[in-house]
C-alpha cells in the first residue's frame, strides 16, 4: 500500500498531491429514559485525493481501492479547471517530510469488551439516574471508534497511524411544577475503555443536581463578578477565543488580522493560553495532523500577549507563518482545515478556589456548560449549574444563568486565575465548516472575571 500511494502521489502531474485512506470500526449505545434507543456497530472505509495545481485545489473521495488511480486524475483535472478562473491562489508553507508508523496504545481496547458488557454497564448508569427521587427522565450516550489512517503526499511524507476515540455522556432530567432541571456528566478519551468504569458517583451527582436545579430560583439579571469552574472556563477559551485563533478565520479577514495582530496585549501578565496535541490520553491528543505535520504545543497568549495562532500548511503559507499541526478533517469525506486540539488556560498565581471568592461580596459561581454560541468576538454561554457568591462564600443555587460579552473585553477582565488546572474530557466535539463532532479537549483552572453581564429575571 505504501508503494502504491507514494507512487500515485509523486506521479500525479500536480504541483502537490496527497492521498488519505481511512478504515474505521465504531460502536454506539444510546438510552432514552428506560428505553434502549439504539445499538449500532459499523465499519466504514473510504479515502480521498487532494491536489494543488497553480495554487488551486482539486478534491475527490472514493470508497473502493480500485478507484484510486482514476480519482487522482479526476482531482488533477478539477484543480486545473479551477486554476483557469481563480483569483486567489494557495501557497503551502514548507513542512519537513516524515516517514512514521503509529500503532494503537490503549489500556483496554474497546474491541476487547463485549457489546453486551457495554450495554450492561451503561444501562446500570442510566438506572442509577432514573431511580433517584425526583428524576423524571434521562439520556445516556456512548461511542467508541477505532481508525487506521494511511497518508502519503508527493513530498515524501508517509504516515500510517492507528487512533482510538471514545466518549460517554449522561443527562438527568427533573420536571417539577412546570420547571425542568437538567444536569450532565461525561467522560471521554483516547486511552481505552477503562475510564468508563466506576462512574456511579458522577451519575448520582448528576441526578441530584438536576433535582436541585428544578427547585432553584432564576437568577436576577445584572452585571456580576463571575468565577468559572475549569470546565466552563475551558469551553469559553475554546469557543470564544480558540476559533478566532484558527488561521482560516484570520487569513480571510483583514479586520481580524488587525485585531489579532501578534504582539498585542490581551490580558494580565498571568494569562497564558495554548493549544496542544501532545497530551496523551485526551481526546485532543494527536501525534500528526491530517497533512502529516507533527503536532506541538502552540502558544496563543503568553504573559498576556498574543504570540501565535493555529495553522494548516495552507493558512500558514498565506500568512507567512509556520504550520502548527492543526490541519484536521472529521473524516475522509472532507479536506483538512485549521482546527483545535486541546485548548487550555494555564495555572495562575491566585491560589485556590476559596482564594478567588473570598473578596467577592456578591457574585456568581458558574459550573459546567449547557449550550452556547459565538458570533465573531461576541459570545453567550449557559452554565450547567450556578450558585450565588455572598460575602466570600458559595451560597444558594440559581438557574438559567447565561453569560454574555465580548471575548477581548472578557480576557482583559480576568482578574484571578487559580492554580488548580483540570481537564474534563466529554463525549461532545467541535463543529466547524460542516465537520462535526471533531474530538477536542479543553482545560483550565478556576478563573475570576469582573463585569460579566448575566441574563435572568
Amino acid at each position: 500500500m505504501k508503494d502504491l500511494l507514494t507512487s500515485l502521489a509523486k506521479k500525479s502531474g500536480a504541483d502537490y498531491c496527497e492521498l488519505r485512506l481511512e478504515d474505521s470500526w465504531q460502536t454506539s449505545v444510546a438510552f432514552s429514559g428506560k428505553d434502549l434507543e439504539n445499538v449500532q456497530e459499523s465499519h466504514l472505509f473510504g479515502g480521498n485525493v487532494r491536489v494543488a495545481v497553480d495554487g488551486c485545489w482539486g478534491f475527490v473521495t472514493f470508497n473502493n481501492l480500485q478507484d484510486i488511480a482514476p480519482r487522482v486524475k479526476e482531482a488533477v483535472t478539477n484543480a486545473r479547471a479551477a486554476s483557469r478562473h481563480a483569483k486567489d491562489h494557495s501557497i503551502l508553507a514548507p513542512a519537513q517530510p516524515v516517514q512514521v508508523e503509529v500503532r494503537l496504545d490503549a489500556k483496554l481496547d474497546p474491541r476487547r469488551v463485549a457489546l453486551k458488557d457495554k450495554i450492561e454497564l451503561f444501562a446500570g448508569y442510566n438506572e442509577k439516574m432514573l431511580s433517584h427521587p425526583g428524576v423524571t427522565s434521562s439520556n445516556v450516550r456512548y461511542f467508541d471508534k477505532i481508525t487506521r489512517l494511511t497518508y502519503a503526499n508527493s513530498e515524501g511524507t508517509w504516515v500510517d497511524r492507528d487512533e482510538i476515540d471514545s466518549g460517554m455522556g449522561g443527562t438527568a432530567i427533573s420536571r417539577q411544577g412546570g420547571i425542568t432541571g437538567r444536569a450532565t456528566c461525561g467522560q471521554g478519551g483516547r486511552d481505552g475503555f477503562e475510564r468508563f468504569r466506576n462512574m456511579d458517583l458522577q451519575f448520582e451527582e448528576a441526578a441530584q443536581n438536576a433535582v436541585e436545579t428544578a427547585k432553584a430560583p432564576v437568577i436576577q439579571g445584572g452585571t456580576y463578578t463571575v468565577v468559572c469552574d475549569p470546565h466552563l472556563a475551558g469551553v469559553f477559551v475554546h469557543e470564544a477565543f480558540g476559533h478566532l485563533s484558527e488561521g482560516d478565520n484570520v487569513a480571510d479577514d483583514p479586520r481580524m488580522q488587525e485585531v489579532l495582530k501578534l504582539g498585542r496585549k490581551f490580558g494580565e501578565n498571568y494569562l497564558n493560553i495554548w493549544d496542544t496535541g501532545l497530551d496523551a490520553g485526551l481526546r485532543g491528543f494527536l501525534q500528526y495532523d491530517d497533512e502529516g505535520v507533527p503536532t506541538e504545543k502552540t502558544w496563543l497568549i503568553k504573559d498576556g500577549v498574543l504570540v501565535g495562532r493555529l495553522h494548516s500548511r495552507e493558512t500558514a503559507g498565506r500568512m507567512n507563518e509556520k504550520p502548527t499541526g492543526n490541519a484536521r478533517a472529521i473524516s475522509y469525506r472532507f479536506p483538512p482545515i485549521p482546527r483545535m486540539r486541546n485548548t487550555c488556560i494555564g495555572n495562575g498565581p491566585h491560589g485556590s478556589f476559596n482564594d478567588l471568592i473570598k473578596d467577592i461580596k456578591l457574585g456568581v459561581y458558574a459550573l459546567d456548560a449547557y449550550g452556547g454560541q459565538t458570533n465573531g468576538e461576541l459570545f453567550t454561554f449557559t452554565a450547567g449549574q450556578a450558585f450565588m457568591i455572598r460575602d466570600g462564600k458559595v451560597a444558594e443555587r440559581v438557574r438559567d444563568v447565561t453569560l454574555g460579552g465580548n471575548v477581548f473585553d472578557t480576557l482583559r477582565n480576568i482578574t484571578g486565575i487559580a492554580g488548580d488546572y483540570h481537564v474534563q474530557d466529554t463525549a461532545g466535539g467541535c463543529g466547524k465548516g460542516g465537520q462535526m463532532p471533531l474530538p477536542v479537549s479543553h482545560g483550565s483552572p478556576h478563573i475570576k472575571i469582573k463585569d460579566v453581564v448575566i441574563g435572568g429575571q
